[in-house]
């Protein structure tokens, strides 16, 4: 039953998401749906979906539109994050910026922002306001993060305040809006926020995890992209710098390649292992925060969810 209504709720967020894009501007269209229609998760208004559930939410489509904002804000990062990585491809597909140009792309990016408030305007002023906080912080998270990778340097605290921003903010988000809409109350809406927050953490983690011990071809994206510019877990792992030093690991067995080199080193070191330790202290978080809420089919859901992000491999 509970199965049967995500599946309804995030089917309706995709019809509105390839229908949001349309635009008389063929371009924009064009590269709208082309990220749109390249996959992803969907976790985020999943969560929206859940948490409209968990307080006892009747009419699933009051959820939609804002599901399919919180994703659109998602997408909008994307399509701007492979231009700032020089990404090639993204969920096996091409970029928007390696297919349609780099200006081309960053329009096309600030298109799909707008569309966020077609999307947010008939919630009203409470809403905006959680969706435009998080965006805030998304941002904020983004710029830290870059600022430290040009430094070369990135401790655990920076680390830490740079995912909680980046990913977590907009989880949380998502979960707060999905339980205010199904009439929620204040235990329960703090309940379902600290469990999204807690699990966009572990997602972040687990993503930066695979960066170093992930199939390119399972991700659908190059191996080594965060490392290759300063970034991520193991940056905060090796004590704040790029340079990786282990000498346990022989020079002569280590490839030839700079980043192969340095991702060789460091699932030697332990670092990955350190990494899903905090990963599975966020996920324990995460269900922590949800035995505030009476048992439940979604609530069940809820807690698989954690288990996926946990166990995924892309």
């Amino acid at each position: 039953m509970v199965k049967d209504a995500i599946h309804e709720g995030l089917t309706a967020v995709e019809e509105q998401l390839r229908h949001i894009v349309n635009s008389d501007v063929d371009l924009l269209t064009d590269a709208g749906l082309h990220i749109i229609t390249s996959g992803g998760k969907r976790l985020r208004p999943q969560l929206g979906i859940l948490a409209y559930l968990a307080v006892g939410g009747q009419n699933l489509m009051e959820v939609v539109p804002m599901a399919a904002a919180v994703e659109m804000v998602h997408t909008a990062t994307l399509v701007h994050d492979d231009i700032n990585d020089h990404s090639l491809t993204r969920r096996g597909k091409i970029t928007v910026h390696a297919k349609w140009g780099r200006t081309f792309a960053l329009l096309a990016g600030d298109y799909l922002f707008t569309k966020v408030y077609e999307l947010m305007a008939p919630y009203g002023p409470d809403y905006n306001v959680i969706m435009a906080d998080a965006c805030i912080k998304l941002v904020e998270g983004e710029t830290l993060q870059a600022a430290a990778a040009k430094a070369g340097v990135m401790d655990r605290e920076t680390y830490k305040t740079i995912i909680s921003r980046k990913t977590a903010s907009l989880f949380e988000a998502a979960a707060r809006m999905g339980a205010m809409l199904g009439g929620g109350d204040e235990k329960s809406i703090e309940a379902l926020a600290a469990y999204a927050y807690s699990l966009g953490l572990t997602f972040q983690i687990v993503d930066d995890i695979l960066d170093i011990v992930g199939d390119p071809e399972e991700m659908g994206k190059p191996a080594g992209l965060d490392l290759a510019q300063n970034r991520g877990v193991m940056m905060a792992q090796n004590g704040g710098h790029s340079e990786v030093a282990d000498a346990d690991v022989a020079v002569a067995e280590l490839p030839d390649d700079p980043i192969a080199r340095m991702m060789a080193q460091l699932r030697e070191s332990g670092a990955v292992e350190i990494a899903r330790l905090q990963a599975e202290e966020t996920g324990a978080r995460a269900r922590a925060a949800l035995a505030e809420l009476p048992d439940s089919e979604v609530r069940d859901e809820m807690l698989e969810l954690i288990e996926l992000v946990l166990e995924r491999n892309r």
